[in-house]
């Protein structure tokens, strides 16, 4: 079992619980749970609404990754919550 810390409320979980955001290598995008191809700096965050909104008040996503972060992000992880 692989754990990671959640980066809005850092709590340990199991990488299979949690969101993965990370920035591509090859072409500096964005990718939500991407597979296990992509290599990059990664973030986790956990399938709760709290952590994904705390996570984008306070910038932390973007901190985490160095890299800038569009504000449409936010819309597709709570996308992702909802049609999950």
């Amino acid at each position: 079992m692989i754990e990671r810390r959640c980066i809005g409320c850092w709590q340990v979980k199991n990488r299979d619980e949690m969101i993965k955001i990370t920035v591509d290598n090859s072409d500096g995008s964005l990718k939500l749970n991407p597979d296990s191809l992509t290599f990059g700096r990664s973030a986790y965050l956990c399938y709760n609404k709290l952590c994904i909104e705390k996570a984008f008040k306070k910038n932390k996503i973007a901190k985490h990754l160095k890299t800038s972060v569009p504000n449409e992000l936010k819309g597709q992880i709570l996308n992702g919550l909802r049609n999950s």
